[in-house]
């Protein structure tokens, strides 16, 4: 989750503002760009652990997070407060375009910058693994970039200083039974990717939106819950199925005839709010109605204060559809996994959607099938895989999909297409990351989850 703040104190006057908001995005094909974040587990390493809990995931502090962004803090990563509190660092000089945020228990995310090639996003992962890895080892941690927290309960999860994350944690539980596990124990992979008008959003919106789950197969990464495995592939997924259901899924609107940026601006203005920022302080109004705040029918705390473009791009970070869109798209329907597994989720959705040919051939495949089938699959993904119910079957499906995908990369002037090599070996019948590591549990590691730590850590 991205660290919030926005400077348009412009006072809101239409929704034609709000529209604008999001259509500042728009940018001509040539100038189209990857930008790719990226989350992970901190732990405490078991060599290293002096009286502390080894694997255990590390508190804000002491020798915790906290510590490790005061240790990368320098000319190249300037802080970034709430309050008293170091809660992020945003990327400078060689750095620029790039942030470090904390996700609530304490996950590490790297927003990467906007970047021309796929080969820059690996070369930025990977860059970043390397920074983190020195620090983190002097304080005793390790990095496990996995889509659930494989073994500790929810109970066991810190939580960081961050005030927008306790307006959060005491709002989740009215209208979901897991929007706490979602905060504090799943880490995702995402890329966002551009639009060159109105009409080319909602293309992509449709055509990725549908193929979330598609995704979510491929990339399903979380088998283990409190050190057992638990009959899912991917446990985040199923995790986003009781959350918040009125801000996040596949919303039906986003299928219906006459869909765009007014729509999806409607559509947010009914997400219920989380909080509203002022003088550097975050209010909490969860729950409290956007579209009744313009209109001028609240009660305190909101009562009295003027609903800023600001206020609105701030709530845009807080709804959660599996496709959100800002003055970008962002695809979230994938676990965190090994770098070369994030890579081709970038490289997955670069290949569908930057290549008009290839978007257009992906528009047709998806239309094969009604939106509600997508919906439905969405449901059953996380415990079946590539193995989920599909007319005509889930795994030709996506091995269709990644041919397109590669067709795309194809299409582009740089040869991206290797990167989608780990996706082809899954849809021609190989295992899936949480596969693989099912293989490993009930084989050679004797049903322990431990041996993960060492294995699928950065």
């Amino acid at each position: 989750m991205s660290n919030p703040g926005t400077s348009n104190t412009a006072s809101i006057e239409s929704r034609a503002q709000l529209v604008e908001a999001i259509a500042r995005g728009c940018k001509p094909q040539s100038e189209w760009k990857i930008g790719t974040e990226h989350e992970k587990f901190g732990f405490v390493l078991p060599h290293a652990a002096d009286g502390r809990e080894p694997l255990s995931p590390p508190p804000y502090a002491p020798r915790g997070i906290g510590a490790l962004l005061e240790k990368l803090q320098g000319p190249d990563w300037a802080p970034i407060m709430d309050g008293e509190n170091l809660i992020g660092l945003k990327g400078q000089n060689a750095q620029a375009g790039r942030a470090i945020s904390l996700e609530p228990a304490g996950q590490f995310e790297l927003s990467g910058a906007p970047v021309v090639s796929l080969q820059e996003t690996e070369a930025e992962m990977q860059a970043h693994f390397d920074q983190v890895r020195g620090p983190a080892a002097e304080l005793g941690l390790g990095f496990l970039p996995f889509g659930f927290q494989p073994l500790w309960p929810r109970d066991a999860m810190p939580w960081m200083p961050k005030s927008r994350y306790a307006i959060m944690r005491n709002y989740m539980p009215k209208v979901g039974s897991l929007g706490l596990d979602m905060m504090t124990r799943t880490c995702t992979v995402q890329v966002n990717l551009d639009f060159s008008d109105e009409a080319d959003m909602v293309r992509k919106m449709r055509v990725s939106l549908a193929l979330q789950p598609v995704a979510t197969a491929l990339f399903a990464n979380s088998p283990f819950v409190e050190g057992k495995a638990n009959g899912l592939l991917s446990n985040r997924a199923r995790i986003w199925t009781d959350t918040d259901n009125q801000r996040s899924g596949q919303p039906s609107v986003f299928f219906e005839d006459g869909f765009g940026f007014e729509q999806y601006v409607d559509w947010a203005l009914d997400v219920p709010m989380y909080f509203v920022s002022r003088d550097g302080k975050n209010i909490d109004v969860a729950g409290c109605s956007f579209r009744r705040w313009l209109a001028g029918d609240v009660q305190e705390p909101l009562k009295g204060l003027t609903p800023t473009v600001g206020d609105f791009e701030d709530h845009l970070t807080t709804v959660f559809p599996d496709v959100r869109l800002k003055q970008f798209l962002e695809m979230r329907g994938a676990d965190a996994g090994k770098l070369e597994m994030m890579v081709a989720q970038s490289a997955l959705w670069v290949g569908l959607l930057y290549d008009p040919a290839t978007l257009e051939a992906a528009e047709k495949l998806v239309r094969e099938q009604p939106w509600s089938v997508y919906q439905q699959l969405r449901a059953e993904v996380p415990r079946l895989g590539l193995d989920a119910a599909f007319p005509g079957g889930l795994k030709p499906f996506a091995k269709r999909v990644v041919e397109l995908a590669e067709q795309g990369l194809r299409a582009r002037v740089r040869n991206e297409a290797g990167y989608l090599e780990p996706l082809h070996l899954i849809a021609d019948g190989g295992p899936n990351q949480a596969q693989y590591w099912l293989d490993l549990y009930n084989g050679a590691w004797g049903q322990s989850v431990k041996p993960l730590f060492t294995e699928a850590a950065i």
